[in-house]
Parts: C-alpha cells; sequence; structure tokens
C-alpha cells in the first residue's frame, strides 16, 4: 500500500515552497516537470525536502525510497526488511520508544507529490481498479516522513553518504478506506497534512509538539479521488488520453457498494 506517488513540477517550485532551502544535491540530471508513477518497492531515489538534525536546516536532496536496515548485512534479507520500510505507521514514531521510528523523531523529511495512488479491490473482478488521490486546490502538496543516512561504497570503490526515507501512514479515513480496501494493510493511507502542519513538521518541535501532527486524519471533503486507467506497464488507454487522467470503468459500482465492510461515505 502506499507504494506509487506522482511529481508533477519543476525543482524550481519546491524551493519557491519551502525559501528556506540552504543546499540542494543531486547525483543526476532530473526533469522534474513529469516525474511519473514512482514506485517505492523498487527503491528509487526521489527529491526530498528535510531538516538537517544538527543544525535544523533545510535541503533538498535525492535519497532511496525505503529506510535502509543496516543492521541486516545479508543483501537478500535486506531488500526483504526494507520493503516493510517504505511505509512509517505514524503510531509508531511516539507509541513505541524501542522502535526505529522512535530513534529517527528527529530525522524528519517531507516527500513531494503531486498525487498518489492507490488500489480497489471490486468484488467479481480479476483485477484490481487503480485510483488517483490527491489534495484539491493544490497542484503539490507534502507528505511527511522520516530519514536516515548511511554509507555505502560507490562503483569506484569510493565510500559515499546515502540517505534513505519513509513516508508516514495513518489509518484511513472513510473515503481512502472504501479504496485501499483489500490486502495486509488495508485500510491505510498516507498522513496527508494541511499546509501549516507540513511547515510545522519541519520546524524546530518536540515530541509532545508532534502527536497532532502524526494523528492527523485528513477530511475526506479535502481529497479528490477518481479511477484511472492503468499504474503497471504503458499500455494504450483505448480512449487516447493521458493515462492519470479519470477513466470510466464500466460497471464499476460506486465506492463502498461492492463491500460489506465498507466504511460509510457519500463522496466518489
Amino acid at each position: 500500500m502506499c507504494w506509487d506517488i506522482s511529481l508533477h513540477t519543476d525543482i524550481e517550485i519546491l524551493k519557491e515552497k519551502f525559501p528556506q532551502i540552504s543546499d540542494y544535491r543531486s547525483d543526476k540530471e532530473m526533469d522534474m516537470r513529469y516525474y511519473e508513477n514512482v514506485q517505492a518497492i523498487t527503491f528509487p531515489d526521489y527529491p526530498i525536502i528535510y531538516r538537517e538534525k544538527q543544525t535544523g536546516e533545510l535541503g533538498l536532496v535525492d535519497m532511496e525510497w525505503g529506510i535502509l536496515p543496516t543492521y541486516i548485512k545479508d543483501p537478500k534479507q535486506q531488500d526483504i526488511r526494507r520493503r516493510s520500510q517504505v511505509n512509517i505507521r505514524s503510531e509508531r514514531i511516539l507509541g513505541d520508544k524501542k522502535s526505529t521510528w522512535y530513534r529517527l523523531k528527529s530525522q524528519r523529511c517531507l516527500i513531494p507529490v503531486s498525487g498518489t495512488f492507490e488500489h480497489r479491490e471490486i468484488k467479481g473482478w480479476k483485477k484490481k481498479v487503480p485510483y488517483y488521490i490527491a489534495e484539491k486546490d493544490r497542484d503539490i502538496f507534502f507528505i511527511p516522513g522520516l530519514y536516515q543516512w548511511h554509507e555505502e561504497m560507490d562503483a569506484d570503490g569510493v565510500l559515499e553518504t546515502v540517505g534513505s526515507f519513509g513516508m508516514l501512514t495513518r489509518a484511513a479515513n472513510p473515503l481512502m478506506a472504501n479504496i485501499h480496501n483489500a490486502g495486509d494493510n488495508r485500510h491505510r493511507m498516507p498522513l496527508f497534512l494541511p499546509p501549516e502542519l507540513e511547515k510545522e513538521w519541519l520546524s524546530d518541535i518536540q515530541e509532545i509538539d508532534m502527536a497532532s501532527i502524526v494523528s492527523f486524519e485528513m477530511p475526506e471533503e479535502n481529497l479528490i479521488a477518481y479511477p484511472v486507467y492503468t499504474l503497471r506497464g504503458y499500455p494504450e488507454r483505448p480512449d487516447g488520453k493521458h493515462r492519470y487522467e479519470p477513466f470510466e470503468w464500466n460497471g464499476l459500482p460506486p465506492l463502498g457498494e461492492d463491500d460489506p465492510n465498507a466504511v460509510q461515505s457519500s463522496l466518489f
């Protein structure tokens, strides 16, 4: 769940949103104007706005999606564990003082997105239906996360510092629960925040101040959600439109009508 995000913007717009950014580092040229369908389980590089733990300064840097479990040395087992750390349950940051997330609570970041994606299971359908979800009236918004630095050898044998991050999630609101209605992590959603809490997440806050942020539930009326054609691969749409425009699935029931465990919602 919460493994697919999309960013349609330019890197300069991110700097405009956060003029305090003092540093930008990238190992490659990135065309940020259309950064589509980033899938977490491939541990891709992605631009992250982060707060430096020691200085409090903000930076914009490419990090790998998925907190690297450096305590695991076997590469195969490390990847398996890492897939479970692309998302971070917000409830564990303050509620589980033995967790990795409590240890990283001061290493906070924001993940810029234009929208996120989730799949809905339909009773009697072989394939799930993908949905695009975004905050209303915002071309770009920011999902909170945690990050860490680790060292690794590059192809030339030089030791380099690499960042990795995880996205915060919470229990779903009614709209999202009816979309993300199946799987081991069903009824979860990204921790969507309003602009003022996004900025507060990167400010000099203490543990007591974090509670209202990690427990925030975005009202469903502040989100937009609609079905799209596909997320995986690049098949052409039968209507010829862009792959992330709304798609009318023949016979698609309204949200909740096909699910006996659906959360009541008046929104489609």
